[in-house]
């Protein structure tokens, strides 16, 4: 085969064993990598009920075909296992070097199942993999733990796949890590590697990725080179995700205040932007050098949009090793916080990287205490003694370290919100979770579409598992025959009517649903969402289907990855319906329902709720599921190619 290795490495931590596994191509062709690979082996390997931070749970690494050549976009990995918010799918994409140092290293995949009776980490070099102690590892931060192991392994450039000290102690919200700063972020399964109390996966490698065509990748680089001067892509590479902030203020879409507006004082907004982190805190900015010094990027990739900070806050330095603040990570630290002190929410994000947790779910957990505290619901005296208002940032940080630490009322804030809600008994009225998953920060009180994607995908609300309404709207088409990009992309998957943001009809959620299965192939074929995708980026579906077909041999058209999307979409939904999860878990937070947005452009927004359940049942149906379930029925699942799913699950024909 070409572009693979044809090679996954299966770890049995209980009994310390490691075998190679060879599946034959029709396996690859069909499943392809990523997110499906994952997804297979959870089915197959962990039992129906089983505790997500059991021994029995299988945790997987996965990447795909285009993984580590020379391309944009390519060095992406998913990790997949059961999630312990939702009791659902786990699955969470990373990129860096570690992705293609993996396929370097000689493997396209590996599955763990089992757990080890003391620490350990897995060394994976050129074919070779090796369990080792880890006890000297346990328990350090995630710079600390890495720089032992580049001395221990006498090699400064292995890349290293790991848990920080908030996986260890089994934080709902714990992320796995690499390079100290890029992040498989969501849905936990930074606890469920802790629970195996595996520290860290170690690669190194120097086998080449042999595509099928070479010219067909040369050429398809050249084409994303060429179109990236100029392009919204070179915004984007300068400013990185952080770029959207003042775009959301503006349209009233930067949730502020644990989401009880779409908007802070502008002055506010501009002090947290992608222009000021930009201007003033990225490495080399005071000798106007952030752009060779500020700014990292993934292997092989034109974009550079990884933001690298260097400055302090109260006396204590923000180290480049740990990256900088993203889009996601200034809204949760900053506006739903109401905290404008960009070095602090730059500190907060340092933090999250040292420790290993997700910078959504722990940001938008402190907002709802701040929210809980501002409504009386919580006390300052609960709160070991903290003033935890919105708008404090050292009473906010000073709650992340105890949260990272486990730490009196931070032990309960480290499971998540959702969770905490529970064990106090109150605060549900003010959640901001779907599936047991806080809500990233975009909101769809001003983009509908993106509410439906939130409250049906599978791992809980995620802003990247379909295209934004803002891509669709009509404007952007007026009097635009031939360019631009989002027309063209977009038409490539059959959406040539466009609808205004706050609409929620049967042509929106066919956009809904159309982007998210090419989303949901981006995640299986293991490449990156911000340099292919449906709308504005370098690449469109016509670019992802020459791209597999350079890189294996096998002929794919815009419709095989459309369908690629769409089998994992429905064997994810399979698997969550295995597991007791349907229509009762696609709604969206109450807040979300009943309390009108105040201030900015959305003010006096809310979600119909009659509108969201119409618009559900029309998922439901253009996906082909049972309507009163929300699950895929077994002639869907046959269409996909996944019968023998239906036939476990003994769906009536």
């Amino acid at each position: 085969m070409y572009g693979f290795t044809g090679k996954i490495l299966h770890v049995d931590l209980t009994h310390q064993t490691l075998t190679i596994e060879q599946p034959d191509e029709d396996f690859y062709r069909h499943y392809m990598g990523g997110s499906l690979f994952g997804l297979y082996y959870l089915w197959k390997h962990t039992p129906a009920g089983a505790s997500a931070l059991s021994p029995e749970n299988t945790l997987t690494f996965a990447l795909s075909a285009p993984t580590g050549l020379p391309i944009s976009g390519q060095s992406r990995c998913t990790v997949t296992c059961k999630s312990p918010s939702s009791g659902g799918v786990a699955d969470s994409q990373g990129g860096g070097f570690w992705p293609a140092e993996l396929k370097f290293a000689g493997f396209d995949a590996i599955v763990i199942r089992g757990a080890a009776s003391s620490p350990v980490y897995l060394w994976v070099h050129n074919g070779q993999a090796e369990l080792r102690d880890a006890s000297h590892l346990w328990g350090l931060t995630t710079l600390a733990a890495e720089t032992r192991l580049k001395e221990e392994l006498g090699d400064k450039k292995i890349e290293v796949a790991q848990i920080g000290p908030a996986g260890e102690n089994l934080s709902n919200f714990a992320a796995i890590m690499n390079m100290s700063n890029r992040a498989w972020g969501r849905t936990g399964v930074g606890a469920v590697m802790g629970s195996k109390k595996l520290k860290a996966i170690v690669v190194r490698g120097n086998q080449k990725v042999t595509p099928a065509s070479k010219e067909g990748v040369l050429a398809l680089a050249k084409k994303g080179a060429a179109a990236f001067p100029g392009s919204d892509m070179e915004s984007f590479g300068r400013y990185g995700t952080a770029d959207t902030v003042m775009s959301n203020w503006g349209a009233g879409g930067l949730p502020t205040h644990n989401w009880d507006s779409g908007t802070m004082p502008q002055g506010a907004a501009q002090a947290i932007s992608g222009e000021r982190l930009y201007d003033e805190l990225l490495r080399g900015a005071a000798e106007g050098k952030q752009d060779r010094l500020g700014r990292d990027t993934c292997y092989a990739c034109i974009v550079r949009c990884k933001r690298v900070v260097e400055a302090e806050w109260q006396a204590k330095k923000l180290l480049p090793e740990y990256g900088g603040p993203e889009y996601e990570t200034i809204s949760t630290f900053g506006s739903y916080c109401g905290v404008s002190d960009l070095h602090a929410i730059s500190y907060a994000n340092q933090l999250c990287n040292e420790y290993g947790v997700d910078t959504i779910s722990c940001g938008a957990t402190l907002a709802w205490a701040m929210d809980c505290y501002a409504n009386g619901i919580l006390t300052a005296a609960e709160m070991d003694g903290i003033d935890l208002q919105f708008g404090d940032a050292e009473a906010m940080i000073a709650m992340l370290e105890k949260t990272l630490r486990r730490e009196g009322f931070g032990d309960i804030l480290a499971d998540g919100s959702a969770k905490a809600a529970d064990r106090l008994g109150k605060g549900h009225d003010l959640l901001l979770t779907i599936k047991g998953q806080e809500l990233p920060a975009h909101m769809p009180q001003v983009k509908r579409s993106l509410g439906l994607i939130y409250a049906v995908n599978p791992f809980g609300a995620d802003h990247q598992s379909s295209e934004h309404d803002p891509m669709y709207h009509p404007k952007l088409y007026e009097g635009k025959p031939d360019a631009p990009g989002y027309k063209r992309f977009l038409g490539q998957i059959g959406l040539e009517k466009p609808q205004p943001p706050k609409v929620l009809n049967a042509e929106k959620v066919e956009f809904a649903l159309k982007t998210q299965y090419n989303y949901s192939a981006m995640d299986t074929v293991s490449i990156c969402q911000f340099v292919f995708g449906p709308g504005w980026q370098l690449y469109g579906p016509q670019d992802i289907a020459d791209l597999l077909t350079a890189a294996t041999g096998w002929t794919f058209t815009v419709e095989d990855v459309q369908e690629l999307g769409r089998r994992r979409l429905n064997l994810m939904r399979a698997y969550n319906a295995r597991e007791g999860l349907t229509r009762d878990q696609d709604t969206l937070p109450k807040k979300l329902y009943r309390k009108a947005l105040s201030g900015g452009r959305s003010d006096g927004l809310r979600i119909p709720e009659e509108e969201f359940a119409a618009g559900l049942d029309m998922y439901y149906e253009q996906a082909g599921w049972d309507v009163a379930r929300g699950t895929p029925t077994r002639a869907t699942l046959e269409a996909v190619g996944l019968g023998w799913v239906a036939d476990d699950l003994a769906l009536p024909a």
